[in-house]
Parts: structure tokens; C-alpha cells; sequence
């Protein structure tokens, strides 16, 4: 697995540089933003924001492990799977967050998809990489491209929705735009 984990490097290092200069940037957008961060929204922050970093950690994270040289294929599975555990784990603790404070029923179709169904999915992918790649190395790694993209795409456009938010959301005079979801249409209601 060393040699065709060789043939991935360039793959890693990118995506993994990709992943930590997104982490710096919504450190920069919360900063940015910090004047719209109150205890009032503190629940939109945790579901939306803290989320969003953690799948770039995760990127982060799976692409060090995967350019560990001392890490064997049962190794780098085990810890793939537990990436992904987490990443359910973190997943589902934030809907329930939400549940409890009755905040679900406002949150979209689309946002259901990119902050749920679609993390849980790509972290199930994740754990099924785990269990594959000591097996079948070639389809594992390849496995864990796709997921590792999955992974930046979604961190992205839940980035660009936190964006918008906070833009839309600082503007000076102007009420908060959405209290709730990050991802409002561009003109206010």
C-alpha cells in the first residue's frame, strides 16, 4: 500500500492545503462576523460555522494520517473509520441541538441536505473506507479521494452560505436578514 499511497501524494498535500487554508479563513469570516455573533445566535453559529470546520479537519486529519509513513493499511482504516465515526457523532449531537430548541422546522430543504443528510453520508463513506482499504487498498484510496472531495465541495458551499450570512447580516442600519440559516436568498424579505 506504501507505493500506491506514493502515487497519492500531490492529491493529499493539495486537498490537505486546501482544507487548512479554509479552516484559517472562516476563523477570518467569524472574526469578520463577531459583531452578529451573540448569545442570541449562538445556536446558528454552532450549527452552521462549527460544522463547517470540521469537515475541513476532517480533510485535514485523513490526509496526514494517509501520508503517515509509519501507518499500516489496518492502521489508516481503523483511523478513517473513527474519523468518520466522529464525524457522525458531531453531525447528529448538532441536529439534535437544533431539535431540542425547536429550530429544525425553520431550516430548509437544502440546508437539511448539506448540514445532515449529506455529511452523514459522506461520514458513512468514510467508515466503509476504513473497512475496505486494508482489504482492497487500490479501491480504498480512491474511495477516500472521492470523499475527501465530497468533503471540501460541502465545506465550501457551507462556507459560502456562512458568508453570505454574515455579510448580509453586518450590513450597517439593516435587521438581521435571517436569524436562523446562514443561507438566506440575496435580497432581504
Amino acid at each position: 500500500m506504501v507505493n500506491q499511497l506514493r502515487d497519492w501524494h500531490d492529491f493529499y498535500i493539495l486537498i490537505a492545503t486546501a482544507s487548512a487554508t479554509l479552516i484559517g479563513l472562516m476563523f477570518v469570516a467569524a472574526s469578520v462576523g463577531s459583531s452578529i455573533f451573540n448569545a442570541e445566535r449562538e445556536v446558528p453559529l454552532r450549527a452552521f460555522l462549527t460544522p463547517t470546520v470540521v469537515h475541513f479537519s476532517a480533510i485535514l486529519v485523513s490526509c496526514l494520517a494517509s501520508m503517515a509513513p509509519s501507518l499500516s493499511g489496518i492502521s489508516l482504516g481503523a483511523l478513517l473509520a473513527v474519523i468518520g465515526a466522529v464525524g457522525i457523532g458531531f453531525t447528529c449531537r448538532a441536529v439534535l441541538n437544533l431539535r431540542r430548541r425547536g429550530i429544525t422546522r425553520t431550516i430548509d430543504l437544502e440546508d437539511r441536505f448539506c448540514y445532515v443528510l449529506v455529511p452523514i453520508t459522506v461520514y458513512l463513506a468514510l467508515i466503509a473506507t476504513g473497512v475496505i482499504l486494508p482489504m482492497r487498498a487500490g479501491l480504498g484510496l480512491d474511495m477516500l479521494a472521492g470523499i475527501l472531495v465530497a468533503l471540501l465541495l460541502l465545506g465550501i458551499h457551507n462556507a459560502w452560505d456562512m458568508t453570505l450570512w454574515i455579510v448580509l447580516n453586518t450590513q450597517t442600519g439593516s435587521a438581521p436578514v435571517d436569524e436562523v440559516r446562514p443561507d438566506s436568498d440575496l435580497a432581504p424579505p
